[in-house]
């Protein structure tokens, strides 16, 4: 039996490579822990009716969902206990709190019409992840099947914070702007759309000195007005998807057409 300064026969200490394990395996859990936490804030500011603190919680609960994500890609610590813990927290954060925080923010006045809504949203991103982490156990793609939800929850917040200190929406037209955009996200989520999950991005070479101007350019517009470039830049990432799939099949289509005119033209010149 090997004491705790015993070494294995690779003369490794047997002790401090256990815990130093069990460390790596930690960091990610801690990260995905700081995700359920700012959920769950979000939503006891909504019930609190501080809005604007709900949608920044649900913010920092994506950063902390990054986090976890890439530590533990980083230290090779995945696991499947992860994968469900994060799940759970995901659900939390970027379903429940977002949904009760547009219920809150724009669909109370609606009363049964507002919760059903809510109620979609918040089942649409429990689809969401369901589905994915049945795909992303068979196969690793480069696309993401349907909007995924941190992202849907990211415009949900951000919508949040641009209207209370740039738009301001007007009470009147709020419910129906917020109803059309609830369910559009949560459409989005169940959908077969593919969205970029920008794993496999890739820079030319020689290009390098461009990239880096046009990241900090980009980094000083969103330090400069980050209440309107956030929402842009998770809406038109809400975007993408559609756009990219109507430009596919009208091209898809046009092709058709050029390849049945063609022979046309041949059997007419013979």
């Amino acid at each position: 039996m090997r004491g705790p300064f015993m070494k294995d026969k690779d003369n490794k200490p047997v002790a401090k490579e256990s815990k130093r394990k069990r460390a790596v395996y930690l960091i990610p859990n801690l990260l995905t822990t700081g995700n359920l936490f700012s959920g769950l804030f979000a939503i006891l500011a909504v019930f609190d009716e501080h809005y604007l603190a709900a949608a920044i919680a649900i913010l920092v609960a994506l950063i902390f969902d990054m986090l976890d994500g890439k530590s533990a890609r980083w230290t090779n610590s995945t696991s499947q206990f992860g994968v469900e813990y994060d799940s759970l927290a995901d659900l939390v954060a970027f379903g429940v709190a977002p949904g009760l925080l547009m219920y809150g923010w724009g669909l109370k006045a609606q009363g049964m019409l507002g919760a059903a809504v809510m109620f979609a949203f918040v089942a649409c991103g429990a689809l969401r992840l369901a589905r994915f982490n049945v795909m992303a156990s068979t196969s690793e793609s480069k696309y993401f099947t349907g909007l995924p939800i941190p992202a849907a929850a990211s415009v949900v917040a951000t919508l949040v914070i641009f209207d209370h200190h740039v738009v301001g929406l007007p009470v009147e037209n709020k419910p129906l702007l917020v109803l059309v955009m609830t369910l559009m996200l949560a459409f989005l989520m169940v959908s077969t759309v593919k969205y970029r999950s920008f794993k496999d991005l890739k820079f030319r070479p020689g290009h390098h000195f461009n990239y880096l101007v046009w990241a900090i350019l980009g980094i000083m517009l969103v330090i400069a007005w980050p209440q309107l470039m956030l929402f842009l830049v998770f809406a038109a990432y809400a975007g993408l998807g559609p756009i990219e799939k109507a430009v596919s099949l009208v091209a898809r289509a046009f092709g058709k057409k050029s390849g049945q005119e063609q022979p046309a033209l041949e059997s007419k010149e013979s």
